[in-house]
């Protein structure tokens, strides 16, 4: 296993354990190429902080990898209202283009 995963995963439960510990490690695991785990580390992290913009984003990227674009494209929405209402402008048009982009793809969510 990626020693940076392991490391990662032995603080899951702990102290450090939050959102941010979750999204470090949905990180490694899109690094490591393996979306469907990337994705339940950043839906865990959106769970434990809603207003977390960067997770929703990559919540999407990580759905729409593992070829749930319906799923990211709801990710993508949700995670634009949430930069919108923190005022986190440059990640709400990173998420609108990745979302335009899924829902005019063949077989995409629109």
């Amino acid at each position: 296993m990626n020693p940076r995963i392991e490391s990662l995963e032995k603080m899951l439960g702990g102290p450090r354990d939050g959102a941010l510990l979750r999204f470090s490690l949905g990180n490694e695991y899109l690094k490591a190429g393996d979306p469907a785990k990337a994705g339940k580390c950043f839906q865990e992290a959106v769970d434990r902080d809603s207003r977390y913009s960067a997770a929703w984003k990559a919540l999407g990227k990580a759905l729409a990898e593992a070829g749930d674009a319906a799923g990211a494209l709801a990710a993508y929405e949700h995670g634009i209202t949430v930069a919108e209402a923190k005022g986190d402008i440059q990640a709400a048009k990173e998420m609108r283009v990745f979302a335009r982009r899924l829902s005019k793809a063949p077989g995409g969510a629109g």
